[in-house]
């Protein structure tokens, strides 16, 4: 058995109380990304009501919820949170800005975007039913595995300090915090190795309610909390099938969605692993990695269905909070959808969460974000990191990883099929997605043995 410091491993259940506050803990851990992206959609949408804003953003908190006690318990069954994806952004801003579409309300445009997300989400549960990525398994080592994980941190650099830096104090307060509880007192008592990340937003959170009451932190202050959209929201709202209308099917816009799935898929078997390291449970095999995206595919499907303009994939930031709080037990996850189910419902509570001030979430960002990286990276354990060849092949993959996209983003590909140019472009501009084709390319196509590639070391981790 692998060594770990957990507190709780993947099937351990821990007293009720502990289940739920921690379970509450990783709602909180990815309500950042998960209120963000309705927002982001918002305006391609063309949703200037808050309402409506209020309404979608409870909607994925609903989706979130159900689809991960799907995955939880008939999946992966990984201790690992499914939600809304950034994959997903630049095919749906694609769709909401074909010519076709105009003119055409918000609702129209959701019901183009829903019938593109149900469409490639029966495709995501062949993909996954069948076999097919199963089947890959073979080809990816541990030299594929590090950077496909790592970028999925490094990656997302731009949401931790350039948030956290829109005000310092505040932003600084939430990162040094989270080092403090998680680290240096996690030893003094319990409460610091269960609830660090909860603790630091609440005390950070409460500095700027603080602030904020007494004026330093006015209106349009970084660091402001209002309660105004708290105060305009209703007590209660149950999200329901087809809410905006019957999805619309088409093909370009069925197409230039796909682009969005590839990149999801090759980032949650990234995630897979990550979460199955974290939380003390086998490396993930073909049948688990084909469950987890069959069921990921359901979740899509889903999601089209309630209306969330978006689909779901595996988080990475709850996979950093297991890393911190060394709680990876399965029934924490499961709590937490729950709480996300009931609470999706709650109109209230969810608006209360936009009251939390973006350099909180920025801080918090920078130490889950971090903890990611680091845990692709000890995947180079198996490895031989004494090899030239090796050595290479991890160098190119990050730089790549990092660099294409920035390349992608300023000068992106227009040509003839414009759909080829919009999966090339989503693909281009996924750093994990370059990192990951990168190293599985060179990993198999240049020499290298079983011992210096890490496989033979990977191989026995897996049974042991």
């Amino acid at each position: 058995m692998r060594k770990t410091s957990l507190l709780y491993g993947i099937d351990d259940t821990p007293p009720i109380s502990e289940t739920i506050i921690l379970g509450f803990q990783h709602y909180l851990t990815m309500f950042g990304s998960t209120v963000a992206i309705p927002l982001l959609l918002a305006p391609a949408f063309g949703i200037t009501d808050p309402v409506q804003k209020g309404w979608l953003i409870a909607t994925m908190f609903f989706v979130s919820g159900i689809t991960t006690l799907l995955q939880s318990t008939f999946g992966n069954r990984l201790p690992i949170v499914q939600g809304g994806t950034f994959s997903f952004l630049a095919p749906t801003f694609a769709i909401c800005g074909m010519a076709t579409l105009a003119n055409a309300g918000w609702d129209i445009r959701m019901q183009h975007v829903q019938g593109a997300i149900i469409a490639g989400s029966l495709i995501e549960m062949f993909v996954g039913a069948s076999g097919l990525v199963g089947q890959m398994l073979k080809y990816i080592g541990p030299i594929t595995i590090a950077p496909t994980i790592a970028l999925i941190g490094l990656s997302l650099f731009k949401f931790g300090a350039p948030e956290a830096g829109r005000h310092w104090p505040i932003g600084g307060l939430t990162i040094s915090l989270i080092i403090l509880f998680s680290q240096y007192l996690r030893t003094k008592h319990r409460i610091f190795e269960l609830y660090p990340i909860l603790l630091a937003i609440l005390a950070a959170w409460g500095v700027s309610a603080l602030f904020t009451m007494v004026g330093v932190f006015p209106e349009g202050h970084p660091s402001h909390t209002s309660l105004a959209n708290l105060k305009n929201a209703s007590w209660f709202r149950v999200p329901y099938p087809f809410q905006w209308g019957f999805p619309q099917f088409g093909v370009a816009a069925i197409v230039g969605m796909l682009a969005g799935y590839i990149a999801s898929m090759v980032e949650s078997i990234g995630d897979y692993y990550a979460c199955a390291r974290l939380s003390g449970a086998p490396v993930p095999d073909k049948k688990t990695i084909n469950r987890g995206i069959t069921f990921e595919g359901i979740g899509c499907f889903i999601a089209g269905v309630f209306g969330t303009g978006n689909g779901t994939t595996s988080y990475s930031e709850n996979i950093g909070a297991i890393g911190l709080t060394r709680v990876g037990s399965r029934r924490v996850v499961q709590a937490g959808a729950v709480i996300m189910i009931l609470l999706g419902t709650v109109s209230k509570f969810g608006a209360l969460f936009t009251t939390i001030p973006q350099p909180i979430v920025g801080g918090m960002y920078c130490a889950m974000f971090g903890m990611i990286a680091a845990v692709g990276l000890s995947n180079l354990q198996f490895v031989d990191l004494n090899s030239a060849r090796n050595l290479f092949i991890l160098g190119f993959s990050f730089f790549m990883g990092l660099s294409l996209p920035e390349y992608f983003i300023q000068n992106p590909i227009n040509f003839e099929p414009a759909w080829l140019a919009n999966i090339i472009n989503t693909l281009g501009s996924t750093g994990m997605a370059v990192g990951a084709f990168t190293a599985l390319i060179l990993d198999n196509t240049i020499a290298g043995s079983d011992e210096e590639r890490g496989l033979k070391a990977w191989e026995n981790t897996k049974n042991n």
